[in-house]
């Protein structure tokens, strides 16, 4: 996706959360359980966040089984990469494993997150920046991801994944002139 994408993305989701609890306050006979949740700090808040902090742990630590019990047997996946949406924990696991292979280390340090939840749903937004050692070279990228999670037998677990991946643009070629060459050195006998 294009930064413009991204930012656009990113405007329209914060707006949709921002405009969820007005929007339903107006409506007449909503129940409040079937209101969002403010962005303020809730328990359940508390909860996905600390969640969240323990599945990013794991990933960089590389311990699949542990990983599994962040992650819905059906879950969906979209990478930062150009590539089809993943379906189902064994797609994701297969992904995961290839992109451990290539890295000699890691580290993924998460912020600006935002967390809401609609009864037995959540979802969670957040920026992110990665800095790897991958095939013996250094690797750095941004982005942000946005989780969908589900309440299941009393327990949270992600049941999708959307990792988008900032393009850094480069700046562009200097437009300013050259300085001038300096005159040649003065001949003997000049």
């Amino acid at each position: 996706m294009k930064p413009r994408g991204s930012v656009l993305l990113v405007v329209f989701l914060l707006t949709a959360l921002a405009a969820g609890p007005a929007a339903a306050q107006k409506k007449k006979g909503v129940k409040a359980s079937e209101r969002p949740a403010p962005l303020a700090k809730s328990p359940e808040g508390d909860q996905i966040d600390m969640l969240i902090s323990e599945m990013l742990a794991v990933w960089q630590v590389g311990d699949t089984e542990m990983l599994h019990k962040y992650f819905a047997d059906d879950v969906t996946v979209v990478s930062g990469a150009w590539e089809p949406p993943l379906i189902g924990w064994a797609a994701y696991l297969k992904a995961y494993q290839a992109q451990r292979a290539r890295m000699q280390s890691g580290r993924l340090d998460r912020r600006n997150t935002l967390i809401a939840t609609r009864g037995n749903l959540a979802w969670a937004d957040y920026q992110w920046d990665f800095v790897a050692t991958v095939e013996n070279q250094p690797v750095s990228a941004r982005g942000h991801t946005t989780l969908v999670l589900e309440k299941r037998a009393g327990r949270w677990v992600i049941v999708h994944n959307h990792t988008s991946a900032v393009s850094e643009a480069q700046p562009p070629p200097s437009t300013r002139p050259s300085a001038p060459s300096p005159p040649p050195p003065a001949k003997p006998g000049d």
